[in-house]
């Protein structure tokens, strides 16, 4: 497989555009860029926004020393968010090892088998009548078997003895935001047709949730990593995730939300502020098209205005501070908004363009990620 990578340009003077990040890059960034906002989010996953002020000042949570744990040197731990994303993005590596030796396998089995290795790491026991999955590199880390406030939901979905399938969804009338927040691996795949991305994301998502804005939101999700993962800016790549769920007939109100969070984005821009707190009318972000909506807002109304910084760092810490600081789920919000800035600018996210080692599950990622580097290039 070749991976999708724009083509760099030459470094020019200052304030000319710097190269495109690599492949690789961008690979680490979805990863890593996710795993800081979850790990970040996290500590304050079920903070309303008064607590999390009363705690950390009237900004609230701005940067990470302002965490303890980080301050005194320690490192903080991802959530299921980044530990489903994990077996997710290793059910589609096992998929693309086999291709690359010349076997067929079925993508969204390679990836049902892998969830359920992650139900095991939360429950210790596979459901009865699943098949045995193949033992992977992800099984012996133990780091991954601890509970991070897994969702009802997938915990359920995946808890039954059959695969969820489209015609026959698990969990009908469910539409939490596991979906989307394990969805980014659909669009990292190179080379992959947007009805692809779309049929394995919907594939994912009816595994533990049937309702359709889960399944909408998680591909829309998928399309908008893999335009920007192609070199498409936020704006083109949001807008054509909104064209694509115009041809949707029931979307669930994926395109409503996404549609209202472009749009108070851009008012908000067009008044010259950067908002400091998240529309309220986005929602918390527990459910799949809230969170979806809440993430892009906070990545597109810091791109550029006034108190906005395009430069990747800055733009990252700026998306991240809106998607962690309010009443709902911020981990969720904020992995979301840090992959979508990962998967545009690569590790240029970071200061020095390093990982940051206060993420806990930090070696866990920088593996996951040069081996799917090594297999799709």
């Amino acid at each position: 497989m070749v991976p999708m990578t724009p083509t760099p340009s030459p470094a020019g003077a200052p304030g000319e555009p710097q190269p495109a990040p690599s492949y690789a890059s961008r690979v680490l960034g979805v990863l890593a860029g996710g795993a800081a906002g979850d790990a970040l989010g996290y500590t304050v996953e079920f903070s309303s926004l008064d607590e999390i002020r009363a705690r950390f000042g009237d900004a609230g949570l701005a940067h990470r020393l302002q965490v303890p744990e980080v301050r005194d040197g320690g490192t903080l731990p991802v959530s299921d968010d980044t530990q489903m994303t994990l077996f997710v993005l290793d059910g589609l590596l096992e998929w693309i090892e086999w291709a690359n030796e010349g076997s067929m396998a079925d993508p969204a089995a390679c990836v049902w088998l892998s969830c359920l290795r992650w139900l095991r790491t939360q429950e210790g026991t596979l459901p009865a009548g699943v098949p045995e999955p193949p033992a992977r590199w992800l099984d012996g880390h133990p780091e991954l078997r601890v509970r991070r406030a897994p969702g009802n939901a997938c915990l359920s979905g995946l808890s039954q003895p059959d695969m969820g399938l489209p015609e026959k969804p698990h969990n009908p009338g469910s539409k939490g935001c596991g979906t989307v927040m394990r969805s980014a691996p659909y669009g990292m795949v190179p080379g992959l047709e947007d009805e692809l991305v779309v049929s394995l994301a919907r594939q994912g998502a009816v595994l533990t949730h049937g309702h359709p804005a889960a399944w909408t939101s998680a591909a829309a999700f998928g399309l908008m990593v893999s335009r920007l993962m192609a070199g498409q800016g936020f704006g083109a790549a949001v807008a054509d995730a909104l064209d694509w769920l115009q041809t949707v007939p029931d979307d669930g109100g994926t395109a409503d939300a996404l549609g209202t969070a472009v749009a108070m984005a851009q008012d908000a821009q067009g008044a010259g502020t950067l908002p400091t707190v998240l529309p309220a009318e986005l929602g918390e972000g527990w459910v799949a098209e809230e969170a979806l909506a809440m993430a892009v807002y906070a990545v597109l109304v810091t791109s550029a205005g006034p108190g906005a910084g395009t430069e990747p760092s800055t733009h990252f810490r700026s998306a991240l501070h809106l998607a962690i600081n309010h009443d709902g789920d911020s981990d969720s919000t904020a992995s979301l908004a840090g992959q979508l800035l990962g998967a545009r600018y690569g590790t240029a996210v970071f200061p020095g363009a390093e990982v940051p080692r206060w993420i806990g599950e930090r070696d866990l990622v920088l593996e996951a990620a040069e081996r799917w580097t090594a297999a799709t290039s």
